[in-house]
């Protein structure tokens, strides 16, 4: 193909009727490969999508899946690029509407670039129909891909679901919620073939029509759909403004309707390729997990909702999609970036005074947060944080955000160029300016991701906030002090890394801290306004990436943030000296994610024999 016809076809294209019609898409211009070896659905074929991940594989399309009729996909979303070319004809018109939402004055300051907006929307609005394709076969859901991530895994899990609920209060499409919640298909104490797990947290939109139904005492009806246009797989992770649904989303982002129709009163996409639909009862339970997750560690078995199975219903071509989470960057990473390119315009609008907002992926994402706000209260004398702190609570305010556990903020004011993209810089600049004494808040108490173990019980932990406005008051050191006893390394300038013994306990650790910060007090560390305590200071110091996703994932501020010089004052607390940050492992976090040697043995063998692996995973 010629590059004049290539883009005449990439012209033609707006939106997919079918998985299967994105998949030969993506194959036609090289996006994507078909692996003809049997592979194992039993933690073989996660361990291929992650090395496919690393090596900026194209979609991995299994022919030839262990234990199922069915083939399936992966890595659909394995680089920006390639979402980029599943949405080419539709992502900058949806950036548009998305931003009108957002700022409607857009409309009247900017009318030639907006005109088009509500077309888009009017012809993206979910579309009845009598039936369609998925409606054509049933199955069993032991019949289905049975994909299970990690070794310690509670079972197979559907990792790309679509879930979807309406307020029973407020039926509707246009009322309804799509999100993408983790569904258990097997293991723990589920009936085979009868019941399902789904695991969400309770302010999602799924936990809030859960509860109207359990304050009606009556069930609630569920669909989880798989598959289909992948447009409708973005929509369902997508933080959407108050009163855009995503099913409208999806269709605008698709440039097709969304297709819906309904058997035995459950909603059914009827252009997935696969629905299961059930109900739930609001107050029975069943244990769920464990499961590898995003943060890099596993979410250990807890009670949740249970999906008493009606229908599992198939497309004849049907094509079960999946991806594999894990410590980042994994494909979901591309959803965060994606999802940023789509909204970053809201963040202004939805949160006056906040220029720039960004979870960390490196980080697990909602352990660490990261934003550029403005300091306009005083504009006269020495800026401090003052409106940053309004700032900092209403992000912690907004939607996903505040899930943040630590959020630093730092004034664009002092450097209108600050990036979030760069982790270093930013942490050098708030690192130069906070005053520790003064820039500390902390929430305790309070409510953190259910997948955060660092707390003091499930969804129970605490929040900091260090903001930095002004000049800067201290230059970072980037060498390492030589003290006695004590085995430290640069993680970053102004921030130590230093090894410490096995974590004692919250009952002696104070004392435990003591006794290692003690040497340091005598040396030069005013270079050094941040310590680290780690179990492995070469493996915290040889990356950025490292150094935040041990810190921020391995520590809850109320419990394990310290300080040289510490005090409170009127409730407030400082420290005059460094902040100490414990990251050591604690008895209570769950375990991190490894691999099963074995399976991985049988990864290298399967790859040296498959001429198509062989290619796209060399490896080293």
């Amino acid at each position: 193909m010629t590059e004049a016809s290539a883009n005449a076809e990439n012209h033609l294209h707006m939106g997919y009727k079918s998985l299967r019609s994105a998949l030969t898409d993506m194959e036609r211009h090289g996006h994507l490969v078909r692996i003809q070896a049997e592979i194992d659905p039993d933690l073989e074929l996660a361990e291929i999508q992650r090395r496919a991940y690393q090596e900026e594989a194209p979609a991995l399309w299994f022919q030839n899946v262990k234990g199922t009729p069915f083939t399936a996909v992966s890595n659909l979303f394995g680089s920006i690029t390639r979402a980029r070319f599943m949405f080419r004809d539709t992502l900058a018109r949806v950036q548009r509407v998305v931003q009108l939402k957002a700022d409607p004055t857009n409309a009247w300051r900017h009318p030639l670039s907006y005109l088009s907006a509500p077309r888009t929307g009017l012809h993206s609005l979910p579309r009845h129909v009598s039936s369609g394709p998925v409606l054509k076969h049933r199955t069993s859901i032991s019949e289905l891909p049975a994909i299970k991530s990690w070794p310690d895994d509670g079972g197979p899990f559907i990792t790309l679901p679509q879930v979807y609920t309406e307020h029973p209060d407020h039926p509707g499409v246009m009322h309804s919620n799509l999100g993408m919640y983790r569904v258990q298909l097997s293991g723990n104490e589920y009936r085979r073939d009868q019941e399902i797990g789904l695991h969400y947290q309770i302010h999602r939109g799924i936990g809030v029509h859960h509860q109207a139904a359990a304050g009606r005492d009556e069930p609630l009806k569920v669909s989880v759909f798989v598959g289909g246009p992948p447009a409708h797989t973005l929509a369902a992770v997508m933080p959407l403004p108050e009163g855009l649904s995503e099913l409208l989303f999806g269709g605008m982002l698709n440039a097709r309707r969304f297709r819906w129709t309904k058997r035995n009163g459950h909603v059914i996409a009827t252009e997935a390729d696969f629905v299961i639909t059930g109900t739930i009862d609001p107050t029975r339970t069943l244990p769920e997990g464990p499961f590898g997750d995003h943060l890099g560690y596993y979410s250990l078995a807890h009670l949740f909702p249970v999906l008493d199975v009606d229908d599992v219903f198939h497309r004849p071509d049907a094509v079960w999609p999946l991806t594999v989470v894990g410590r980042p960057p994994q494909e979901d990473t591309t959803f965060g970036k994606l999802i940023h390119e789509i909204t970053a315009p809201m963040v202004p609008v939805e949160l006056p005074g906040v220029k720039a907002m960004h979870a960390v992926d490196a980080a697990g994402v909602h352990p660490l947060m990261l934003a550029i706000g403005s300091e306009r209260y005083v504009p006269w004398g020495k800026r401090i944080p003052r409106e940053l702190l309004t700032n900092a609570n209403a992000i912690l305010g907004f939607g996903q955000a505040s899930l943040a556990k630590y959020l630093l903020i730092a004034a664009s004011e002092d450097d209108p160029d600050l990036t979030l993209l760069d982790l270093e810089r930013f942490f050098c600049h708030v690192l130069e300016r906070v005053d520790l004494t003064r820039d500390l808040h902390f929430q305790t108490r309070t409510t953190m991701d259910t997948l955060d173990y660092s707390g003091t019980g499930l969804n129970t932990g605490s929040k900091l906030v260090i903001a930095a406005a002004g000049e800067p008051i201290r230059s970072l050191s980037t060498r390492v002090p030589e003290i006695d006893g004590i085995t430290a390394g640069l993680a970053l300038p102004g921030v130590l890394a230093i090894e410490a013994s096995e974590f004692p306990g919250y009952t002696r650790a104070a004392a435990d801290i003591a006794a290692v910060t003690e040497p340091l007090r005598e040396a030069a560390l005013d270079g050094f306004p941040l310590l680290v305590l780690v179990d492995d200071q070469r493996f915290v110091t040889e990356s950025i990436r490292n150094f935040v996703w041990v810190t921020f994932t391995r520590s809850n501020p109320s419990h394990d943030v310290h300080g040289i010089g510490a005090f409170t004052e009127h409730k407030h607390w400082g420290c005059h000296g460094a902040l100490v940050i414990d990251a050591r492992l604690k008895p209570h976090h769950a375990p991190p994610l490894i691999e099963d040697p074995a399976v991985t043995k049988r990864v290298d063998a399967l790859v040296e024999t498959d001429p198509v692996l062989r290619k796209i995973l060399p490896g080293d």
